[in-house]
């Protein structure tokens, strides 16, 4: 059993799962860095100085009543809080993770049209007559029974 879980273990596709949950994993964190510092501090300046990290609203005071400067202030005395802009941050992230997998399925996409136009057009082309895709090497078209050179 131990013999098989190995075979299973080193064939491509779980060391290609393994790669890409690593990656992603990777890329998932400079995107919440890129939306957490880059993307939100500029929203926030624009909309009167906000700080979306600091959205918050109290559901119920902690042990110290509030009001309270910071989420982590809020969190240290113990309030309840409803966590806005910590909400609107990973909105933001899954947005930005959604449009990069978009592009690269998209790109992928293309390289494989791409691929398989290359493939087709290797093996076929058109009648002179009636522009039908024919096998390259017919010698006469099935749809108009124009005869041609092979």
């Amino acid at each position: 059993m131990l013999k098989e879980f190995r075979e299973f273990i080193v064939r491509g596709n779980v060391v290609d799962m393994a790669v890409g949950i690593i990656i992603g994993v990777a890329f998932g964190a400079i995107v919440n860095s890129f939306v957490n510092d880059v993307i939100m501090p500029p929203i926030g300046l624009l909309l009167g100085r906000v700080d979306f990290t600091n959205l918050f609203v109290v559901l119920r005071a902690g042990t110290t009543t509030g009001p309270y400067a910071s989420l982590g202030a809020a969190k240290a005395a113990g309030a309840v809080t409803l966590n806005i802009g910590v909400f609107i941050n990973a909105v933001m992230s899954f947005v930005i993770v959604g449009f990069a997998a978009f592009f690269l399925a998209k790109g992928i996409n293309h390289l494989r049209r791409t691929k398989a136009a290359a493939a087709v057009a290797a093996t076929t082309k058109l009648c002179p007559r009636c522009c039908s895709i024919i096998p390259v090497k017919a010698t006469r078209c099935p749809h108009c029974t124009s005869e041609f050179a092979a």
